[in-house]
């Protein structure tokens, strides 16, 4: 029996309302509708104040993160701060008991990474870290499939994410930013999430193109805005991600495991999946299922934090996982340099994936809005 919800709204505080604010808070007003949560202040930059108090009806704000993570009327913190300052706030809101949702990357050392895990395990509070792939329906539907055998033992994969890059913001392409941190992150937290712990990282990594026009001011690139990485997971099993901002358009599956009966992938990106594709040998075909939940989101990893809050169970993003993504990515750049494998040191326990639900009752040929519910109607007299 699902345990019950507490009775009050789950109280937000934000820190950081630059770009990504606003796909946030749409999440937020969902679940503010609802009577789960509410935003009760916000931090940021002081040019960031009228959109905050005036436009979006947040009352208190201030310019000082401190002020939030001490409030005694915040429950929840969430973290849409530039890549550096990730650490040190998710830091001082689990010192201060607060539960935390962060952005990717949960932090930018792997030392300062490790801190949190260890401190996320004492704090009352909980620690989610974005990237939330493995929360979308799609991408659950792929885990359990994978997980009991629909293609056998995985023997290879690939993932891959990217595009032409920010035009906005400098700290992209600063040390703290670049590809894998922004991009990348996607894929290795997927294939990962999907296959388990990788063992060893081998990598090109580089600045493709070394000059970038920011805001009409040309800008040197400082790190990584090109990258393939290679995951070895043990057993000759090996996984490659493809990532930068390098990439203008693409036309493939956001990821892609082959086994040893068969081959599944997810279509779209595994931020906005689009539904996935089997093949299995002994069916001989493609099977193409097409996405059931339009609605979910990249933002999921909010209500999910707040469900996990109301009924008190753990969530299933854990820090350990994104701990384990964060190592990947730093040590894919001394691969690079070095020009050989690394071992990695952190593991985590995979996700566990529920079976399938049951198909929908009308069938995929007659969806023609998967946007709307369709309801059956009976004409007057019908049984």
């Amino acid at each position: 029996m699902p345990a019950l919800l507490t009775a009050k709204p789950v109280r937000i505080g934000i820190v950081g309302c630059g770009n990504v604010l606003s796909a946030y808070w749409d999440a937020a007003e969902k679940l503010r509708w609802r009577g789960l949560i509410e935003v009760v202040a916000a931090c940021g930059r002081e040019t960031q104040r009228d959109l905050v108090v005036n436009q979006l009806g947040v009352s208190r704000f201030t310019t000082d993160y401190h002020e939030i993570v001490q409030s005694k009327d915040v429950d929840l913190v969430l973290v849409l701060t530039s890549m550096k300052e990730h650490g040190p706030i998710t830091q001082a809101a689990l010192e201060a008991g607060k539960h935390v949702l962060v952005e990717k990357p949960m932090a930018v050392s792997l030392e300062e990474a490790k801190q949190l895990v260890e401190l996320a395990k004492r704090s009352p509070g909980y620690l989610v870290c974005a990237p939330y792939v493995i929360l979308s329906p799609t991408f659950q539907t792929i885990g359990s499939r994978v997980r009991r055998g629909d293609i056998g033992k995985v023997f290879s994969a690939r993932a891959r994410y990217g595009w032409a890059g920010p035009s906005w913001s400098e700290w992209f392409y600063r040390p703290g930013g670049g590809c894998l941190f922004d991009l990348g992150v996607y894929c290795i937290t997927s294939l990962t999430g999907l296959i388990g712990p990788a063992k060893r990282v081998m990598a090109m990594t580089g600045a493709a193109i070394p000059e970038r026009e920011i805001n009409g001011r040309k800008i040197r690139v400082d790190t990584e805005d090109n990258a393939q990485v290679l995951l070895d997971f043990g057993e000759s099993v090996f996984g490659v991600v493809t990532t930068g901002f390098t990439l203008q358009q693409y036309r493939n599956p956001a990821f892609e495991l082959y086994g040893s009966h068969g081959t599944i992938q997810m279509t779209g990106d595994d931020w906005g999946p689009e539904g996935y594709e089997l093949w299995q040998n002994e069916v001989g075909a493609w099977q193409i299922y097409k996405e059931t939940n339009v609605d979910w989101h990249w933002t999921d990893g909010l209500r999910h934090i707040v469900d996990c809050i109301h009924r008190k169970v753990r969530p299933m993003v854990t820090p350990e996982h994104a701990l384990h993504v964060l190592e990947i990515m730093l040590k894919a750049p001394i691969s690079s340099r070095e020009g050989r494998a690394i071992q990695l040191e952190t593991t985590f326990v995979p996700p566990a994936f529920a079976e399938d639900k049951p198909a929908p009752a009308e069938p995929a040929h007659l969806v023609h809005d998967r946007t709307r519910k369709h309801f059956e109607t009976k004409t007057e007299g019908a049984q």
